[in-house]
C-alpha cells in the first residue's frame, strides 16, 4: 500500500506544478478512400464540426487534405462526397506532440437519393464491412484508457460482452465459454502466431503483449459466426490493423514505466517521397533494474520486443508494406538448497524457460482499376518455446522433472481481391497457403515408474490450404446480405473443412436493427497433439496423427437499438454446436480438449467429443461524449461438453454468468491539461474445477483428482476492480502523459484453484493475482 500512496501523491504533484496552459495548435491531415477498392477521392469535403469559424478542406487528387493551425483537442470530423453517405468520424484528439493522421474509408450511396445520408463510425461495428453480426471496432485509445488493459487488446476485450479473462497473472480469454484456445490472431489480413510474451505451447495468451500501441491502427474483434474469410477459429478473432508512419514529418514517443521502457520513431524515409516508417522497440523495465543491481525476488524475468511498419509506395497505384514483430522473454528460478528454507514443495524447484515469437511480412498493394484491388502478402512467421526443470531431492542433487523445446515456423503467401461489381454489390475472394515446420520434444516425469518418459520426439513439415470467396449484398438502404464459404484442409493427414457462412443486418429505422448469422467453423489441433508417442511392445507409434478437425456450428440473432446519438443497447443471444471434437477413448473417461488451455495433451484421442454453448448476451454502451464513456456488458450463459461417457458436464470455463462495466471521464483542467480518472469493475462465476482425492494424493506425494468428477466443483464468485488516472499536458510541440494503473484495486483474494501440497498433506488454495500498480510516463513529440 505504500507503493500505491507515493504512486498518487506523484501523480498529483505533477499536476500541481504545471505551469498555466498556453494556446497550442496542431496539424490534421489524411487521405479519403472509397471503402471497397480504396481508390482515393478527389474533391471530397473534409469539416471539422462544431468550430467557429468553422474549419474544413477539401481533398487534392490523390484524396488527400491538410487541416494546419487547429487548437488541441477532441473533435468530429464530417466528410462529403458526390454518389458517396456521408461520414462522420467523432472522437478525435488532438494533441500539440504528433500531428494526427488519418486514412477514412466511405461507402458508395447506393439509392443516388438528393437527401443526404449519413454514416456514423459506431464501435459495434466493425472496420470489416464485410462483418454483420458480432464484431466490434476497439480503437488504440481504448487499449490505453480502460483502465488495467496497459495497451494491451486482450485485456481491453473482457470489458465486452462473452469475454472473461482466464487467469489474471496472463490475458488469455475465453469467448462465450469456449477455450482460450479457439482464438485466431491476425494482422494486415494475414494469420500470425501468438503475440505475446511468455507464453505456453499450444496457447493463443501469454503474460504481457508484445504488440505496441505506437503502431497499432483502429482494429476488429470478433466473437462468433465469422465472415468467410476468417478460418481456423472457433472463438474469436483479432483482426489487427496498423497505422502508416508520419510521412512528412519526424516524430518521437519515449515511454517508461513498470512493464517495459520502449521509444518510437516515425517519418519519411525521404523528402518529396510519400513512403514513411515507424518502428518502436521496448526493454522491460525490471531487467534494467535487475542489472543495475536492485533485488526483484527469486525470479529474473526479462523481455525485450521490436515492431515495425514501413510504406513503400511503388507508383500512384500500388505500394509495399514492410510489417512485422519480435519478441524475446525468458525466467529463471534457482531452488535454495537449503531443506530449512523450504515451507512448500515448489520450493524444491528450479526452471530455466524461455519464449521466442516472430512475424516479418511483405504487402503487396495493387489498385488494377477504379473496381478490382489486389492485395498479396508473404510472411514469415515461428515462435520457439523451452523450459527445464528440475527437483532437488533430499542430497540437493537435482532430478529433471519436465523438458520442453517446441518449435514452430511457418511461411505464409496470401492473396485477397477485393471488386466491387456496382454500388450495391462487392465481391471478396482469397487464398491462403501456409508452409509449416516443427521441431516438438517433451519429456515429463511418471510417478508410476519413477522415470522421466518421452511423450513427443518429433521434427519435419505439412502443408495447409485456406481458400474463401464472400459477397456483400446492399439489396435496399435497409437490407444487407453477407454470403460465403471458407475451405480448410491440413495436408499432414487430409483432413478438411467446407464451411457455409451467413449474415444479415435489416434496418427497422433509423434508430434500429435486427441481426442474423450462420457459420460453419473448424480449427486445426495443435500440432504437439498430432505427434504425441504411444509406445507398446517396444514398437512407437503416432495414435493422434490422423485426428480431424475440431468443428462447431455457430448460430447469432441480435437486435441493436440507438437511445440517442452517443447512447445505444445491444442483445445479442447465441448457440454453438461443437463437433468432432478430440476426447480420450473409453465410457469412463473424461478428457475432452475443450478444456485445454496450454501445454499439449499427448494421450491418444478420437474425434468423438461434442460441446454446447448457448447464451444472452446485453451491452449499454455510451461513446464518448461531453468527456465521458462507459460500457456496461453483461452475459447469462452455459458451456457443456461430452465424451464417450455419454454424459454432459461443465466446461472449464462455464462461469455461467458475467457482469462488467466500464466507464472514465476527461476533466479539462486546464486549456491544455487534462485530468482522467477511468474505471472498470468485473463481476463473473466462477471457473470449473475438478475435486481432489486427497488419499491418492497423500499416497503419490502430488496432486490426484477424482477424474470421473471433471468440473464438478465451481470456484467462489470472481471480482475485481480496476482504476486508471492519467494526466496529460501539451506543451508546445511535445504531449507529457503520467498515468497509474491498479489491477485489483480492492486487493480482492480471487480463487484460481487448489492444489495437494506434499510437505504437509494438507489441500492449499492458490489465489489470482493481487493489487498491482503500473506508473508510467510518456512523452510525445
Amino acid at each position: 500500500m505504500k507503493i500505491l500512496k507515493k504512486s498518487f501523491v506523484l501523480v498529483f504533484i505533477f499536476a500541481a506544478n504545471w505551469l498555466h496552459a498556453q494556446s497550442l495548435t496542431q496539424t490534421l491531415r489524411g487521405k479519403v478512400v472509397d471503402q471497397v477498392t480504396q481508390i482515393p477521392l478527389p474533391g471530397a469535403t473534409v469539416m471539422v464540426l462544431n468550430t467557429d469559424p468553422l474549419v474544413g478542406a477539401t481533398t487534392d487528387v490523390e484524396g488527400e487534405f491538410k487541416i494546419q493551425k487547429l487548437p488541441v483537442g477532441t473533435y468530429t470530423i464530417r466528410v462529403s462526397f458526390i454518389g458517396y453517405k456521408d461520414f462522420i468520424l467523432p472522437n478525435v484528439i488532438v494533441n500539440s506532440g504528433k500531428e494526427v493522421v488519418l486514412n477514412i474509408p466511405i461507402e458508395e450511396d447506393i439509392v443516388q437519393m438528393q437527401e443526404i445520408i449519413v454514416t456514423a463510425v459506431e464501435k459495434d461495428r466493425t472496420i470489416n464491412d464485410m462483418v454483420l453480426i458480432s464484431g466490434r471496432t476497439f480503437s488504440v485509445e481504448e487499449t490505453r484508457k480502460f483502465a488495467a488493459a496497459i495497451n494491451d487488446p486482450a485485456r481491453t476485450a473482457i470489458s465486452f460482452s462473452g469475454v472473461v479473462s482466464t487467469d489474471d497473472g496472463n490475458n488469455n480469454i475465453s469467448i462465450r465459454g469456449n477455450s482460450p484456445n479457439g482464438l485466431l490472431w491476425r494482422m494486415e489480413g494475414i494469420d500470425i502466431p501468438n503475440p505475446n510474451h511468455f507464453v505456453a505451447p499450444g496457447s493463443s495468451g501469454g503474460g504481457i503483449s508484445i504488440l505496441s500501441s505506437q503502431l497499432l491502427a483502429n482494429s476488429d474483434f470478433m466473437t462468433g459466426a465469422f465472415s468467410a474469410e476468417y478460418g481456423n477459429a472457433l472463438s474469436g478473432v483479432f483482426d489487427l490493423n496498423l497505422r502508416k508512419g508520419n510521412n512528412e514529418k519526424r516524430e518521437l514517443t519515449i515511454q517508461a514505466g513498470f512493464l517495459g521502457t520502449d521509444i518510437a520513431a516515425e517519418g519519411p524515409i525521404t523528402r518529396n517521397y510519400k513512403g514513411s516508417y515507424l518502428v518502436n522497440y521496448r526493454y522491460s523495465t525490471l531487467s534494467i533494474l535487475s542489472k543495475l543491481g536492485v533485488p526483484l525476488g527469486d525470479y529474473i524475468t526479462n523481455f525485450q520486443d521490436l515492431s515495425l511498419n514501413i510504406h513503400l509506395p511503388t507508383g500512384k497505384k500500388s505500394s509495399l508494406t514492410i510489417f512485422g514483430f519480435g519478441g524475446l522473454s525468458d525466467q529463471k528460478n534457482e531452488a535454495k538448497k537449503d531443506s530449512l528454507s523450504w515451507t512448500e514443495d515448489f520450493d524444491r524447484y528450479s526452471s530455466n524457460y524461455f519464449s521466442n515469437t516472430g512475424a516479418l511480412g511483405i504487402k503487396h498493394a495493387y489498385m488494377m482499376n477504379k473496381n478490382n484491388f489486389l492485395q498479396t502478402t508473404v510472411l514469415a512467421s515461428g515462435n520457439e518455446l523451452g523450459d527445464k526443470t528440475f527437483k532437488l531431492d533430499d542430497d540437493y542433487n537435482n532430478q529433471l522433472r519436465y523438458f520442453g523445446n517446441f518449435s514452430n515456423s511457418k511461411i505464409t503467401i496470401s492473396s485477397v481481391l477485393n471488386t466491387k461489381l456496382s454500388a450495391r454489390y462487392s465481391l471478396r475472394s482469397g487464398l491462403y497457403l501456409n508452409q509449416l515446420y516443427f521441431s516438438l520434444e517433451q519429456e515429463s516425469y511418471n510417478s508410476d515408474i519413477n522415470q522421466v518418459q518421452t511423450d513427443l520426439n518429433s521434427k519435419g513439415n505439412t502443408q495447409s490450404i485456406q481458400a474463401f470467396s464472400q459477397l456483400n449484398m446492399k439489396v435496399t438502404e435497409q437490407l444487407t446480405l453477407n454470403g460465403g464459404v471458407h475451405y480448410l484442409q491440413l495436408l499432414l493427414n487430409n483432413s478438411f473443412s467446407i464451411e457455409p457462412r451467413f449474415s444479415a443486418s435489416y434496418e427497422l429505422d433509423e434508430k434500429q436493427r435486427v441481426s442474423v448469422g450462420y457459420g460453419l467453423h473448424s480449427q486445426v489441433q495443435p500440432l504437439g497433439t498430432y505427434f504425441s508417442e504411444l509406445e507398446e511392445n517396444g514398437e512407437v507409434s503416432l495414435p493422434n496423427k490422423n485426428l480431424g478437425l475440431s468443428k462447431s456450428h455457430h448460430i447469432v440473432l441480435a437486435y441493436d437499438r440507438s437511445l440517442n446519438p452517443f447512447l445505444r443497447m445491444k442483445v445479442e443471444s447465441y448457440y454453438q454446436h461443437l463437433f468432432n471434437i478430440p476426447v480420450k477413448p473409453g465410457t469412463s473417461e473424461t478428457y475432452s480438449i475443450l478444456n485445454q488451455e496450454w501445454l499439449y495433451f499427448t494421450d491418444p484421442l478420437v474425434n468423438e467429443g461434442y460441446g454446447k454453448n448457448y447464451g444472452v448476451e446485453l451491452t449499454v454502451e455510451q461513446f464518448t461524449h461531453n468527456n465521458l464513456y462507459f460500457l456496461l456488458s453483461g452475459s447469462v450463459y452455459n458451456s457443456v461438453y461430452k465424451t464417450q461417457e455419454d454424459t454432459w458436464r461443465n466446461t472449464r470455463f462455464n462461469g455461467n454468468a458475467n457482469l462488467s462495466f466500464t466507464g472514465g471521464k476527461d476533466f479539462v483542467m486546464r486549456k491544455n491539461r487534462t485530468l482522467g480518472i477511468n474505471i472498470r469493475s468485473i463481476y463473473s462465476g466462477g471457473l470449473r474445477t475438478t475435486p481432489i482425492h486427497v488419499e491418492e494424493s497423500i499416497a503419490k506425494g502430488e496432486t490426484v483428482l477424482y477424474e470421473d468428477r471433471a468440473f464438478e466443483d465451481q470456484n467462489p464468485a470472481y471480482f475485481r476492480t480496476d482504476v486508471r488516472i492519467s494526466l496529460k499536458r501539451n506543451k508546445p510541440k511535445s504531449t507529457h502523459t503520467l498515468a497509474l494503473d491498479i489491477q485489483n484495486v480492492s486487493n480482492r483474494k480471487n480463487i484460481f484453484g487448489k492444489y495437494f501440497e506434499p510437505l504437509n498433506g494438507k489441500i492449499i488454495t492458490a489465489y489470482q493475482t493481487p493489487l498491482i500498480p503500473v506508473l508510467s510516463y510518456k512523452i510525445e513529440f
